[in-house]
Order: C-alpha cells, then structure tokens, then sequence
C-alpha cells in the first residue's frame, strides 16, 4: 500500500514539475515565423536531377578526379 501511495505522489510531482517546465510566460517574444519559400506560378517543382547546370556541374566534377565512382 505504501508503495503505490509513493507511486502517486512521484507522479503528481512528476507531473506538476513537467507543467511548469513546459509553459510559456508572456514575458517571452515568440520567435518570428517565416512565410514558406514560394515558386513562380505555373512553374513544376524541380529536382537538382532536372537542372541541366547541376548535371554539366557535377560531370565535369567527375572528369576532374583521378578515380571516378564506379
């Protein structure tokens, strides 16, 4: 019986304690949210796979080593 009375009281603290640490004050300005990165309308969304500069990029990054991937 005594276990489960210590049982409840660990979690009330518990509990309280995780409350109080988790609240906001009003002192405290909020972080500024930023608006979501836009793209032009009508264009598709494009991988770096698509761009034909990245490929020309990466090939010629590719010819420069000396061991190439396999």
């Amino acid at each position: 019986m005594l276990f489960l009375i210590a049982f409840l009281g660990a979690a009330v603290i518990a509990l309280v304690l995780w409350r109080a640490m988790n609240t906001t004050s009003g002192d405290v300005a909020e972080a500024p949210t930023r608006p979501p990165a836009r793209r032009p309308a009508g264009a598709p969304a494009r991988g770096p796979d698509d761009d034909p500069e990245f490929l020309r990029q990466l090939d010629e990054r590719v010819r420069r080593r000396e061991d190439p991937p396999a």
